[in-house]
């Protein structure tokens, strides 16, 4: 194996294929990254056994030649040192070259170094997904899907399906949802699938999602996503992205979200979000970090918090509010969350009572909402 390489090209792609490796694994291969050189360019993999990453460096990219190929071969690299390596090395090419006992040697301007590479055929093999079981999306829409529902999954593996993101499709939307029994959130979008195409309990682990997420902000344009019974691959321009699927059965949350409610606010996010990142100050240095919100029947909206070794903080946020007067207590971070998640400048929030979820979502749309258990407070 012998090429000469774009270093910036390089270092992207062992960049994104670091994502996956895990130092930390019973198979110690895993902690290495594989490096394939074909006609098409260099394939670069690095696995966990839970997420996979494959990114290729094309020979050629915009007329600018990026790989320039003497020997075609294989490779695995041990992967901490050599992505540390590449990151490191002084000029604008690297040239590589690799023995027939998988000793690499890297080169570029004044620096070389010589590693110990390991056979490449004892690393595993990619699974093979079949495209019958296919959407299509565009990757600034994934990216938002996952951002705005992946920061609501559980941390706990007491319950390990909710730890993941339950996927659905039905009649051409796709549907996440991720809640860790204290809050929920729900995005749904129209994507390009077969007409008969569904999906029931599709649960994919949070952490592989938000590699996932960091990876689709690089991309433009639409990526494929392709299921099976327990993986799930996302294919994008030069990049492929493997996860595994959790086992279980999801909880069925549609009959805890609630249909209509005894009060409507319609605030602006922004001064909410504002107005509640300032009571934190306060309310996180207390046990629970409650806020409590006080509706009025004037449409006043009172956010108040309090610690009894800090102080208390209360203000006033213009609103429209239709219903009865309420006092309600909730986890200020799990607000926060939220806010940060919804993508309008106006919310709706739908209260049910002073201890029954309330409703969080755009005030133009009905396409994403927020679900937080209010806290009892003495």
């Amino acid at each position: 194996m012998k090429f000469r390489i774009s270093r910036s090209a390089l270092t992207e792609a062992v960049s994104q294929v670091s994502k996956a490796v895990s130092q930390k694994t019973t198979v110690p291969i895993l902690t290495g990254i594989k490096a394939v050189l074909d006609e098409d360019g260099l394939w670069l993999t690095g696995s966990n056994s839970d997420l996979t990453i494959q990114v290729a460096v094309p020979s050629k990219k915009d007329d600018k030649e990026l790989v320039e190929m003497e020997r075609m071969g294989s490779v695995v690299l041990p992967g901490r040192i050599f992505s540390e390596i590449v990151r490191k090395l002084p000029g604008d090419d690297v040239e590589w070259v690799v023995d027939e006992r998988w000793k690499t040697t890297l080169r570029s301007e004044q620096a070389q170094f010589e590693l110990k590479g390991l056979d490449p055929e004892e690393y595993p093999r990619l699974p093979q997904l079949r495209d019958d079981q296919m959407v299509s999306i565009p990757a600034d829409l994934l990216q938002s899907m996952i951002r705005q529902t992946g920061f609501a999954v559980s941390t706990s593996e007491a319950r390990g399906v909710l730890t993941g993101v339950l996927w659905q499709l039905e009649e051409g939307t796709l549907t996440f949802v991720a809640t860790d029994s204290h809050r929920l959130s729900r995005r749904q979008a129209e994507v390009e699938a077969a007409a008969d195409l569904t999906m029931k309990n599709v649960i994919i682990p949070g952490k592989s999602l938000s590699e996932l997420a960091k990876i689709l902000a690089d991309q433009n344009g639409w990526v494929d996503v392709i299921f099976s019974d327990n993986q799930i691959m996302v294919r994008a321009d030069h990049l492929l992205f493997f996860s595994r699927l959790l086992d279980g059965t999801y909880p069925d949350t549609n009959r805890v979200i609630p249909q209509g409610g005894k009060t409507e606010v319609v605030v602006s996010a922004k001064e909410l979000l504002q107005s509640v990142d300032r009571a934190a100050l306060i309310s996180r240095d207390g046990r629970d970090n409650v806020i409590k919100c006080m509706l009025k029947e004037d449409g006043r909206v009172l956010i108040h918090s309090a610690a009894q070794d800090v102080g208390s903080v209360q203000e006033e946020v213009a609103a429209r509010m239709n219903g009865e007067e309420m006092s309600i207590s909730f986890n200020a971070q799990y607000m926060l969350d939220a806010l940060r998640a919804v993508d309008s400048d106006q919310i709706q929030i739908i209260f049910t009572g002073t201890m029954t979820p309330f409703v969080i979502q755009p005030a133009d749309r009905d396409d994403a909402l927020h679900l937080i258990v209010p806290i009892r407070t003495r």
